[in-house]
């Protein structure tokens, strides 16, 4: 498949960008190069390859969902600049 500086120019207009004819031809190089790759690719025999998703598997690693006693009130505020009752008291932002 050969794309030509017409097509750059249609896919860049509906993506709203503006290139120069030096870019406008540069890319258009590279987009064939990319095409004349692809159409190599659809050469070969895939049908003995199962179909995936990742080149490698994945898998998540979870840890184990332990309840464990939390810090206290005081501690977690010990650091605290402003304090009102048990929260943080912050600066207004909103008038």
């Amino acid at each position: 498949m050969k794309i030509g500086k017409e097509d750059v120019e249609h896919v860049a207009h509906l993506a709203r960008l503006q290139f120069g004819e030096e870019e406008l031809a540069r890319f258009t190089l590279q987009m064939n190069a990319i095409l004349t790759y692809m159409d190599q690719l659809n050469e070969l025999d895939t049908s003995q390859v199962e179909p995936t998703t990742h080149a490698m598997e994945l898998f998540n690693v979870f840890r184990k969902d332990l309840v464990i006693e939390s810090i206290s009130l005081e501690k977690a505020m010990a650091n605290a600049p402003q304090r009102e009752g048990p929260s943080f008291q912050v600066p207004k932002i909103i008038e």
